[in-house]
């Protein structure tokens, strides 16, 4: 086992004593989430200051209502996994990376948000709830034309199809291509050599998929997508014992791995 990986096992196992402090943020952001509630994001969001910031994607969700500069907690799908897993996760990347990242979880932002083009890498979870407008289909297909790196996670099954179609209106040439082991983002930090994950709760096996720059695989990707994954999951319950070590690790590997390609292609 090299020392990355060692270091890694290690961390997952003593999260829950090392980020004590963390969790209590966590838990002290989670009690506006209600659903009599409103939350502003402007509260929630950091303002820019060249770190390296998580940033999570919001959308009007096939369930659920969000918009007007807040919302009220429903089922918005979004959210799933918010605020723990990219309070967890970023403790993970400052640990074992150079990165510096911001440290207090990330940003909440809509693909149509001018701020989204001042951060490299995006996540969006429940794809198969997403919806888009023309004008927010626009503005993610320029922020991905432009740089920008987009993580697809938490969604499985049919969800796929409603995936497919939201990409075709973001990038309509765009070919979704399965990954296998070999590819770079796989390499990127740690070597991960194989791809034998399944999802959490489903117990199917992962696929990834990737769109490239101009549809060609020695191009830089601009998409990747776990598939019959849910790896956010893993890192919102890495310190409470719910999800085995093993699995986190995985998972916290792949974050990784997602971040240090985003941040050098």
């Amino acid at each position: 086992m090299s020392r990355a990986m060692r270091s890694v096992v290690l961390l997952v196992a003593g999260l829950a004593v090392a980020s004590s402090p963390l969790l209590a943020q966590s838990r002290r952001y989670r009690e506006p989430r209600v659903r009599s509630e409103t939350v502003d994001f402007d509260e929630l969001n950091t303002s820019y200051d060249g770190r390296f910031t998580f940033v999570r994607l919001r959308y009007q969700s096939l369930e659920g209502f969000s918009g007007g500069g807040g919302y009220i907690r429903g089922d918005l799908k979004w959210d799933h996994d918010y605020p723990r897993a990219e309070r967890n996760f970023v403790k993970i990347l400052d640990e074992l990376t150079a990165i510096g990242p911001y440290l207090r979880g990330g940003n909440i932002l809509t693909v149509d948000d001018p701020e989204l083009f001042k951060y490299p890498v995006a996540y969006l979870v429940e794809a198969g709830f997403w919806t888009l407008t023309p004008d927010e289909a626009e503005s993610l297909r320029d922020y991905l034309l432009k740089g920008g790196f987009l993580i697809f996670d938490d969604f499985a099954g049919r969800q796929w199809f409603n995936f497919q179609e939201r990409m075709r209106d973001v990038l309509p040439n765009g070919r979704l291509v399965e990954l296998d082991a070999s590819h770079p983002i796989f390499h990127s930090f740690f070597d991960i050599e194989a791809l034998g994950h399944v999802h959490p709760y489903y117990g199917v096996k992962s696929v990834f998929y990737g769109i490239f720059e101009d549809n060609d695989p020695s191009k830089r990707l601009m998409v990747v997508v776990n598939y019959n994954n849910d790896i956010g999951e893993s890192w919102e319950w890495s310190d409470m014992g719910f999800i085995p070590i093993e699995l986190s690790n995985e998972a916290y590997k792949l974050g990784v791995n997602y971040i240090v390609y985003g941040m050098t292609h």
